[in-house]
């Protein structure tokens, strides 16, 4: 069935150990999500997290998902979309890497890329093809504020975001007025596991603000959210400020 005023039905999160992605699911559930399917590679973790959505009253499936193994992707999401309309796909895998590690070993930095970019083209394109194809539905993509300015902390990260933001945008502009709506999540500092350990930044939010701004995102058909707002002012500066000066930025 179609969804309505940003409460879908159903709803696919690929990252399904994500924690924005299941502080989402619970969101949605407690207003009118029924179905949820979880993508993501098996562990203890992701039967944990479905366990935990079944208890809310959804009905709810795990799917083998890896977003390195690309050539899978088509096959194996395709028999999501197989089993019944999905009304949001919210794409929300990941990985920040270890900007030292990474640029001392390109391997490790090409696995950054791969999973944020790479894994997120190849997944995103097979949803939107399958979305357009039932004619209606949502692709939230969760790309991140690191994306808007390279920064010497974490610009290997940063430059994957910032790919992914671009190609999500241009696919957005690519879905206009088939029926298929692409929105593009650009959190700042979220505490999860992910950040776990690191000095903590400004206008620092939490999984389920991000919950929040994306079901308000979605009621509004926005296609670019930032979380917190205020992050929109911020980093406008930021991208203006003279390359001299920002190399001196504590940021």
């Amino acid at each position: 069935m179609k969804d309505a005023f940003g409460a879908p039905q159903s709803l696919l999160v690929l990252g399904g150990t994500s924690e924005i992605g299941l502080a989402t699911a619970r969101r949605l559930i407690a207003r009118r999500t029924r179905t949820v399917w979880l993508a993501g590679r098996p562990s203890p973790a992701l039967a944990a997290a479905a366990e935990s959505l079944r208890a809310l009253g959804a009905t709810v499936h795990t799917v083998p998902f890896d977003a390195l193994d690309t050539e899978s992707h088509e096959e194996r999401l395709g028999k999501i979309f197989a089993e019944g309309d999905i009304d949001l796909v919210l794409l929300a895998f990941g990985v920040l890497g270890d900007q030292v590690r990474d640029e001392s070993d390109p391997l490790s930095a090409v696995r950054v890329a791969q999973t944020n970019y790479t894994g997120a083209v190849s997944a995103s394109l097979v949803c939107a093809q399958a979305l357009q194809a039932q004619g209606h539905g949502s692709l939230v993509v969760l790309s991140s504020v690191a994306g808007e300015r390279a920064r010497r902390a974490n610009f290997i990260y940063g430059s994957s975001k910032a790919g992914l933001d671009a190609f999500a945008q241009g696919l957005g502009d690519a879905m206009h007025g088939t029926g298929v709506h692409v929105m593009v999540v650009r959190p700042g500092f979220v505490r999860t596991r992910m950040t776990a350990g690191l000095a903590e930044a400004p206008l620092a939010t939490t999984p389920e603000a991000v919950a929040t701004a994306i079901e308000l995102g979605l009621r509004r058909r926005a296609e670019t959210v930032w979380v917190p707002g205020a992050l929109r002012v911020v980093m406008s500066a930021l991208r203006h400020v003279p390359r001299p000066l920002f190399r001196r930025l504590p940021v």
